[in-house]
Order: structure tokens, then C-alpha cells, then sequence
């Protein structure tokens, strides 16, 4: 083997190695579940990136070059793709953790092992192969290999399959351990189909006005995010603990119960998101109602009645407290004289025995107060008093990328939404940003995801509430366009004012050119990068 040769494997070797970076990233993006990554690879397999590497292949064994030239021209193809890779930008960038360091390591073993083998087999029958010479075969195996990059990280996943649940007990157990040793520690769990995460902000801010609080921080709402929070996190003197639950799957819920053993419980809503997984609407009641159903019998579920789902869901093994807004029939905690201002919110939390609390926060939204009002529920549950609510709830600071509002120094105003956009959210967002009528309203949105058979009918219904209550719409990507843009065809929108664009990159190009001072712009949702 020439040092010709053994420069050019190098090169695609590097190439190789850096494309199973991708594949690994997907794979994270989609929970490390074999079943969704194989479902995205299935939509995504055709991509340019992919049809470029099978095109590369064709030329080693198709004649209109030379083994050397197509050699050369497949190390330059590999150049510029590993030139791209490290220019690439992701929304949500590879995280290295140590599960993903040993998934890359099993990979890279399995992949550079058959390239190494191929090697020696591959010269050690030095007349070639049906034609075909040695170097041209080891370069097609490795070209294959990376078209089909995607097969040695299934492989690594699988046999690791023994290796990450035996890590995962362990740190179960760990983090039982933790918690027992805290049996004073009051522990307050948060679900549903949309708001956990800011009621879940909420909620620290009120009760740390009496407590020690640790919440899970960012989206650590899965299993083993909840254990990591409490094995890295967790201390002696901390008295409540609020853990966010989130899940896709029946069963989600339930398995973190059974880590934390929670005594409060809210549900904040039962909608249709992430149907794709849950199929039925039904299996998305029964996995967020996993939370109430773990309840012991002296503890607490406060429950949002604004939801069908969830006003129509008994719960006979708990004491339930129920909050609302537009469905105050049957509530427990109600708010009311909502009133927007230019500094805020106000509105008034009506409960049992007479409570009439006013409060006043810097927030917007409907879906905001009702995050509030749950966590004023639990609050008062745990004895807070009634000042120190009104106090944390005036200091409450906007969630980011959850409705957060800034002014730019042109006089732009921007609301940021970009979070995990979902039908109730989405609806409330654009009701928002109808309010601002000093100058133009912009929204600028890719639809929601993860919605199953209702995918197109909610993103078409969210067009038609755009068309109706904006003055210029940007629809980002290819995923929701059609469903999104024929919304807005559905109402009397000016559709020269309709811009469908490729990426938000264009977005901002666009807008760059549409704006002016005056002006509001609505972020509303940002796609993984799992999504076109």
C-alpha cells in the first residue's frame, strides 16, 4: 500500500469518523430510542449529504476514471464535507456526555474495525476483486460505510442496550438513596401536555420565599435527567424539591414516580401534543394523570380544569384542588379581572373561604396567569403567606423563549416564543401579539410537531388564527408549509405579505428588510434540527 493510498484512507477515515458525529446527534435528538431515530432516518434518508457519499461510491466503481483520480476526487469530496461539518451550526449541538462517548467509542470500533480488516483482506488478495483492485475495494467498503453511517451506530446502540441500563440502576439507586436520606424534603411533582416548565419556574420563585428550593433545571424532565438533578444538585439542607415530569410515551410518567415518590402533583394540561408517540389523546390523559394516580392518599393534586381532558378526569385516590380560568364550573381556585397593562398583568385569584388575592406580575398571556395560579395552589398548600405570594409573583421574570418580551434599541418590539410551540400556546401567542397595533405585527414560525393524524388540521387552524390577527407571516421550512399557508389562504390576509422561506436564516434576511420602529415581531417556535 502506497503512502498515496494510506493519505487518501486517512482522509475519508477522518470523514468517516465525523459523520458518525451526525448520525449520534440524531440519534441524542431523538431520546437515544432506536424506534424514533429509525422513523426520522426513514423521512431523512434521501438527503443531499447522503446522496452525495452514494454518488461518491458509484464514481470509485463506475470507468470514467482511474482508480488514482477517483481516489483523488473522493478524498477532495471528503475535504470539503469535513470543511462543512466544522462550519455547520446546530440549534442543538451534540452533547457529549458520557453515554454518547461510549456510543461514539463502540462505533468507531465496529466501523474503523471492518475498515482495518477490509484493509488486510483486501491486499492480501493482491490480483483484486472481479476486476476490481484492492485499493478500489477498500475505498468502496469505506464509502459504503459512510453512506451508511447510520448502521454501525444502531449496532453500538444495541450492544450497549445491557451496559446503559446497568449504568442507569445504579444511578437510580444512587438517587434513591439521596431522598430517603431527606425524609423531611417535600416533594412536588409538574406535568402535562404544555406549561410544566414555566409553572415549574413559577413555583420555585413563590416557595423560595419560605424554603429551600431545587427545581430540575432545563429540560432534565426525563428519568434519568431527574436522577442527575438529584445526584448532582441535591443538598442536605434543601426542603422542597420541584420536579418537572415530562413524557412521550405511556409509562414515562410513572417511571419517574417511582424514582421521586412525589406528595404534590400538578397537571397543567391535557392536550394534543406528541401525538405522533401517544397515537390517541386518551393515552396522553392516562400517562399525565400516572403523576395524580401515584399520589398518596394525604397528598395533593391540583389539576387545571381549563382543559376537557383533564376537567372530565376523576381522581378519587387524592385530595384535588382544581384552578381555572375560562371553565370556572367546579374549580377550586379561579382566576379573574384579568387586565393587561403596558407594564403587565393583573388579576385577581379567587378561592375557598372567601380568598380574593389580587396579583400583579410582569407576564403576558392567559396561559402565564394560569401557570401562576397553579403554583399560587400549591403555595398556599404549603403555607405560604399570602404577601409573600403577591411579592414573588410582582418579581417573577419572563421564562426565555417562553413569551419573553424585549424592546430593541430601534424600537422593535420582539416576543420571543420559540420554546416547544403547541395549539393552546401557539393560539395565546398571536392573541398577544394582536394587541400590539402601534405598527406592523410580524410572526414568524416553522408550525408545531409532534401533533399525529391532527399534524395538519391544528397547523391550518393556527394559519387561519395568523391570517386573521397578523399583518405579515413568515412560515419557515418545508415541514408545515402547505397546512400553514393555505391557514392563512383560509382568511382575507393580504397574501403578498405571505413569505414562505427556507430556513430562519432567510427569515432574518427578510425581516431585516420588512421591519420598522413600531414594528412587533413574534418568534413562535424553532425546530430541532431533526425537522427540515
Amino acid at each position: 500500500m502506497t503512502s498515496f493510498y494510506i493519505t487518501i484512507y486517512t482522509i475519508c477515515g477522518i470523514y468517516l469518523l465525523l459523520n458518525f458525529k451526525f448520525e449520534i446527534q440524531m440519534f441524542q435528538q431523538n431520546s437515544y430510542r432506536i424506534p424514533r431515530y429509525w422513523k426520522w432516518l426513514k423521512g431523512n434518508f434521501g438527503s443531499a449529504w447522503r446522496l452525495v457519499d452514494i454518488a461518491a461510491l458509484f464514481l470509485v466503481f463506475s470507468t470514467l476514471l482511474t482508480a488514482p483520480l477517483a481516489a483523488i476526487a473522493v478524498s477532495l469530496i471528503a475535504l470539503v464535507k469535513i470543511w462543512l461539518i466544522f462550519r455547520k451550526k446546530y440549534k442543538k449541538p451534540l452533547v457529549f456526555t458520557r453515554r454518547v462517548w461510549r456510543l461514539y467509542s463502540v462505533t468507531a470500533i465496529l466501523a474503523v474495525g471492518a475498515y482495518v480488516a477490509m484493509i488486510i483482506i483486501g491486499f492480501h488478495k493482491e490480483s483484486g476483486w472481479d476486476g476490481y483492485t484492492p485499493s478500489t475495494i477498500v475505498l468502496g467498503f469505506l464509502l459504503f460505510v459512510t453512506a451508511c453511517s447510520f448502521v454501525p451506530v444502531i449496532l453500538a446502540a444495541i450492544i450497549l442496550i445491557p451496559v446503559e441500563k446497568m449504568i442507569q440502576q445504579r444511578y437510580v439507586r444512587d438517587a434513591k438513596r439521596i431522598l430517603n436520606s431527606m425524609p423531611g424534603l417535600r416533594i412536588v411533582g409538574i406535568t402535562g401536555s404544555y406549561g410544566k416548565t414555566s409553572t415549574k419556574h413559577y413555583l420555585h420563585r413563590i416557595l423560595s420565599e419560605k424554603y429551600d428550593v431545587l427545581m430540575t433545571p432545563g429540560s432534565f424532565n426525563t428519568p434519568m435527567g431527574v436522577v442527575r438533578t438529584i445526584r448532582e444538585h441535591m443538598k442536605p439542607y434543601n426542603e422542597v424539591f420541584i420536579c418537572e415530569m415530562g413524557a412521550k410515551q405511556k409509562g414515562d410518567i410513572k417511571e419517574i414516580c417511582d424514582i421521586v415518590h412525589p406528595e404534590m402533583g400538578i397537571v397543567t394540561a391535557v392536550g394534543p401534543m406528541h401525538l405522533e408517540s401517544f397515537k390517541t389523546i386518551e393515552n396522553v390523559q392516562s400517562t399525565k394523570f400516572e403523576l395524580v394516580d401515584a399520589l398518596p392518599a394525604d397528598g395533593l393534586a391540583v389539576i387545571n380544569n381549563d382543559f376537557e381532558m383533564c376537567a372530565t378526569r376523576k381522581t378519587d385516590n387524592v385530595r384535588t384542588l382544581r384552578y381555572a380560568i375560562t371553565n370556572p364550573s367546579g374549580s377550586d381556585y379561579k382566576a379573574t379581572d384579568i387586565r393587561y397593562t403596558p407594564n403587565g398583568t393583573s388579576f385577581v385569584v379567587e378561592g375557598p373561604d372567601g380568598l380574593r388575592l389580587p396579583l400583579e406580575t410582569r407576564l403576558l398571556g392567559e396561559c402565564n396567569i394560569s401557570d401562576i395560579l397553579a403554583a399560587v395552589c400549591i403555595a398556599l398548600a404549603l403555607g405560604v403567606d399570602t404577601e409573600k405570594i403577591r411579592y414573588a409573583v410582582g418579581s417573577i421574570e419572563q421564562v426565555e423563549h417562553r413569551l419573553s418580551i424585549k424592546r430593541t434599541p430601534g424600537g422593535v418590539t420582539i416576543i420571543d416564543d420559540a420554546f416547544n410551540s403547541n395549539p393552546a400556546g401557539s393560539k395565546m401567542a398571536v392573541d398577544v401579539l394582536s394587541h400590539f397595533t402601534e405598527g406592523k405585527r410580524i410572526i414568524v414560525t416553522p408550525g408545531m410537531i409532534e401533533l399525529g393524524a391532527e399534524q395538519y388540521n391544528l397547523n391550518r387552524a393556527l394559519g387561519r388564527h395568523i391570517g386573521e390577527n397578523t399583518d405579515i407571516a413568515i412560515i419557515v421550512g418545508e415541514y408545515n408549509r402547505d397546512s400553514l399557508t393555505q391557514g392563512v389562504k383560509d382568511t382575507d390576509f393580504d397574501t403578498s405579505c405571505l413569505y414562505p422561506v427556507d430556513s430562519f436564516n432567510e427569515a432574518q434576511k427578510l425581516l431585516g428588510k420588512l421591519f420598522a420602529p413600531g414594528d412587533t415581531i413574534l418568534y413562535e417556535n424553532d425546530l430541532p434540527d431533526t425537522f427540515k
